[in-house]
């Protein structure tokens, strides 16, 4: 069992700003209202959220495609996450994956592949602990 961690540092009130850091140092990001809601410089929970949710579903489903015989070129995953500001109370509405994978060996069809991307979606742990969000859409495409 590994535990990762991430930390916020929030300075001043709700106009201020803060840093996001991880323990690996792999990240030291500011981030602020302005970047969460108003497009400004900067990151924010929701463009975390979706880089890890891209990274994990990417892993699990080359896992899964190698686990059936097929060898991975390359796979590139989007997950695009969508937060409704709510009249004050945000909330995130949606999440739309959308991978591309060049995959050859084993005989795989298009088929095969859209059915490992849906388990992919379905299991992944970034996708299990993200079932709270109401919608969860996939998008695949494939190239032998």
């Amino acid at each position: 069992m590994a535990d990762h961690a991430g930390k916020a540092v929030w300075n001043g009130d709700i106009k201020g700003s803060g840093t996001l850091t991880t323990d690996s140092g792999a990240l030291n990001a500011p981030y602020s209202v302005g970047s969460r809601f108003e497009g400004k410089q900067g990151t924010n929970p929701e463009e975390l959220i979706g880089a890890a949710h891209a990274g994990c579903y990417t892993m699990y489903l080359t896992s899964v495609l190698t686990k059936h015989g097929h060898t991975v070129q390359n796979i590139t995953t989007t997950s695009t996450v969508t937060m409704n500001p709510n009249n004050g109370h945000p909330v995130i509405e949606h999440i739309h994956v959308s991978t591309e994978g060049h995959v050859t060996g084993g005989n795989i069809t298009a088929d095969d592949f859209q059915k490992h991307a849906e388990d992919a979606k379905e299991n992944c742990p970034v996708s299990k602990a993200l079932s709270a969000v109401p919608k969860m859409t996939l998008e695949a495409k494939f190239s032998g």
